[in-house]
Parts: C-alpha cells; sequence; structure tokens
C-alpha cells in the first residue's frame, strides 16, 4: 500500500532540494525565489480537492478507485522529472514546476485516502506512519543523488554556460524512473474493495459538472471540527518548512561556502551540501515514523505533534548560528522529527473525524491547508528577504522557525476524536 510513497518522495526531494538551485542557475534573484515557488502550492490548491472528489466518485472493476490517479499522476510526473533538468530558461523552468506539481498531486493526495479506506481507525497510525518510512527512505535516497554523481561518479557538478550541472539532470533522470517504478508496484499489487452498495454509489455519483462544484465548494461549510482546529496548526507549520525548502540552498551557500554567485563552484557545492541535509531530516524521519506511534499510545496523538513541531521549529531558527557546515546536520535531527510527525499526526486524527465516503475529497480539502500558507509565505518572506533582512536568506529561515513553533503550541486547541 505504501511502497509507492518511496517514489513519490524522489518527486518531492528533487524539487524541494534542487528548485532554487535550478532557478538561481538560470538566472532567478534572490527576491524572486519565493514567488517563483508558488507555481506549486497554487497548483495544489486547484487541483487537490478536485481529485480527492473524483477518486471517491471512481470505481472500475481492474483499477478500483484510488489507483487510476495512481498510474496516470505516476506516468507524468515521470515525464516532468525528465523534462526540469532540461530547462535552458528560467521561464521554462517554472512552467515544467506547474506541471511537476500537477502531476505529484494527480498520484499523491488518493495514496492518503487508500490508507483511510483500507484501514480501520486503530490501525491508521501505523499505515500513515508506514507512509512516512518510505518518504523518508525516498527523500534520502533522492537528495543524495546530486552528491553520488559528483564524489563517487566523478559527474561535473559546475554549470557551463549557465546550464544546469551534470549532476543535477542524471539525478532527476534516476528520480523520474525511480518515481514512475515505486508507484506502479502498489498500482499493479494492490487491490481495493468495491463499494457496498453499489447501486446506491451510482446514483450518488451522477447529476454532471454542477453537482460536483456544489459538492466540492459545500464541502468548506461541513469541515467537521477538528479540520478546521488542525487547519491552523498545520498553516503555521507549512510556512516553516516553505522558508526552509526555499532558502536552505542560499542561506547555506551564504552562511556556510560565503557566496551568492549561482554559476561559482562554491554555490553548486552549497547545493549539494543541501542534499545531504536534506537526505539526513529524511532519514530521521523515516526512524522517527516507528517511533511516534509509540509515543503517541503513551502520552496522546497530539502532544507528540506539539513537542514535535517545537523541536523543528527551534531546529530551524538554530540554523542562523551555524557556519560550519557538519554543524548544519545538527538542525536537520530536529527538523527530521517534525516532519515525521506532519506526515504522520495530522492525518491520522484527521482520518477518525472524515466520513468513509469522502474520506479523498477531505484528504484533498484538507491539503488547502497545506498549500495556502506556502502562498503566503511566498508572497511575503522574498519581500522581507531583499528589504527588511538585507538579502540575507538565512533570516527566512528563522521566521520559518518561530512559526513552526506556534504551530506546536496551537496543537493545544486541536480535539483528538479517538482520544
Amino acid at each position: 500500500m505504501s511502497f509507492g510513497f518511496f517514489g513519490i518522495q524522489f518527486g518531492f526531494a528533487l524539487q524541494n532540494t534542487n528548485t532554487s538551485r535550478i532557478f538561481s542557475t538560470l538566472g532567478a534573484e534572490m527576491g524572486e525565489l519565493s514567488v517563483l515557488w508558488l507555481a506549486a502550492p497554487v497548483t495544489g490548491l486547484l487541483v487537490q480537492p478536485i481529485i480527492g472528489y473524483l477518486s471517491d466518485n471512481t470505481w472500475h472493476a481492474y483499477w478500483g478507485r484510488r489507483r487510476p490517479f495512481f498510474f496516470v499522476g505516476a506516468l507524468l510526473a515521470a515525464l516532468a522529472l525528465f523534462l526540469m533538468p532540461n530547462s535552458t530558461a528560467l521561464w521554462f523552468a517554472v512552467i515544467v514546476l506547474w506541471l511537476m506539481d500537477v502531476s505529484i498531486n494527480v498520484s499523491m493526495e488518493p495514496f492518503r485516502a487508500f490508507v483511510g479506506d483500507k484501514l480501520s481507525n486503530s490501525q491508521q497510525i501505523a499505515g500513515f506512519a508506514m507512509q512516512t518510512f518510505f518518504i523518508g527512505c525516498g527523500g534520502v535516497v533522492a537528495s543524495l543523488l546530486p552528491t553520488i554523481f559528483t564524489d563517487y561518479l566523478g559527474v561535473s557538478n559546475v554549470p557551463l554556460n549557465g546550464a544546469i550541472p551534470d549532476t543535477v539532470r542524471y539525478s532527476y533522470y534516476v528520480g523520474g524512473a525511480a518515481y514512475a517504478i515505486a508507484v506502479m508496484w502498489t498500482v499493479f499489487s494492490t487491490s481495493e474493495a468495491p463499494p457496498d452498495d453499489m447501486a446506491a454509489f451510482e446514483r450518488e455519483r451522477k447529476g454532471g459538472t454542477a453537482k460536483a462544484l456544489a459538492e466540492i465548494l459545500g464541502g468548506f461549510t461541513r469541515m467537521p471540527k477538528t479540520m478546521v482546529q488542525l487547519a491552523a496548526v498545520q498553516f503555521f507549520t507549512w510556512v516553516g518548512l516553505y522558508a526552509m525548502w526555499v532558502y536552505s540552498t542560499p542561506a547555506v551557500a551564504d552562511n556556510v561556502f560565503h557566496t551568492a554567485d549561482a554559476q561559482s563552484a562554491a554555490f553548486q557545492a552549497g547545493g549539494n551540501w543541501v542534499g545531504i541535509m536534506f537526505a539526513t531530516y529524511g532519514g530521521v524521519s523515516a526512524l522517527a515514523a516507528f517511533g511516534l506511534p509509540v509515543l503517541a499510545r503513551y502520552t496522546s496523538r497530539t502532544m507528540v505533534h506539539m513537542i514535535c513541531l517545537l523541536v523543528g521549529g527551534a531546529s530551524l531558527v538554530s540554523m542562523y548560528f551555524i557556519s560550519d557546515k557538519q554543524m548544519m546536520l545538527l538542525p536537520m535531527v530536529g527538523v527530521g522529527v517534525a516532519w515525521a510527525s506532519v506526515l504522520t499526526m495530522p492525518y491520522a486524527i484527521l482520518a477518525g473525524a472524515l466520513p468513509a465516503k469522502r474520506m479523498g475529497y477531505y484528504m484533498g480539502l484538507f491539503n488547502f491547508f497545506v498549500v495556502i500558507p506556502q502562498i503566503v509565505a511566498g508572497l511575503v518572506l522574498g519581500p522581507l528577504v531583499m528589504h527588511v533582512f538585507g538579502g540575507r536568506p538565512v533570516q527566512a529561515l528563522v521566521v520559518g522557525g518561530i512559526c513552526m513553533m506556534i504551530g506546536g503550541v496551537l496543537t493545544l486547541l486541536v480535539r483528538d476524536n479517538a482520544e
């Protein structure tokens, strides 16, 4: 059920680790980065609830309900991963980022509902933890690919004539293949049970586009109270994550490698090191995924999530004070603990509060509170960095860390129906 997430995380990890590096190499200015990244969250805002709704209302005797979306999304995402490192202009890279994020969302969102469909409430935290494990493993391998190509295979890490380095290109090729293979494994090795009452299911999904739009938009007024409470937590959490993904490469290049020149070997070395840092937090999250359910049994899911977010936020803030590249790995341990909880606890808490026949739709709707904070951060962080922080990207990480800690405190307001 969860192995497909190993491949999906190749897409996300390559995107999160290398997008700012690619944009900078193609000529993007520091103040533009957070805005250029907006293609990803804006796409999620439009795509996720629609895909969730469609997957709830799909049934095929062979393909089932969620697996058609896994299949189509994987093919499109693999294509985008092959195209991205061949971008020769900034505008083309932004368009491909849009295509990549559409494709990843098509295959990823039904995966969340897939666990809710197939597992009982008592098993769901373990199911989402297993997804987190595969996400962590995929993130480790994908984030390390540029360094593996540079240090062990002798591939050039220097951008010649303004082109994206070969190390990044080859990493995306491997990522595209891994994405497709891993997701196809889940598609062809799992099965789905048909609706209990097929006649009722067929009646409910009739009505055409007008009914679909009414149901999609009407869901905002029918959100469970737990979902509303989690929305505030998600908002501040994802501002922090967005800041980390956008600004880690320029921050590490500036703080540790002492350069802001994206065409320099030092900047590209900084990009590789960020890959190692992100692999560290991915690896920690894979291991932490197994410990979170145990801690939750002795405390509560909300308490575990609060502690993890506080640790992750403090870790991001600490990067401001670090100028040694080896020491930069230490905050990634705390970020990894937070990342494991972000991928597990909110979805486990939410799944117990959702109607089963609308699991896909509400999981998609819930991701509004993942993408909206990223849009806000994308519009605000660039001007802050350039006009308030004097062009120092590391201060954006401080803002992100503070926001993540606020999210941790707000977890105290969440009521978990399973407790």
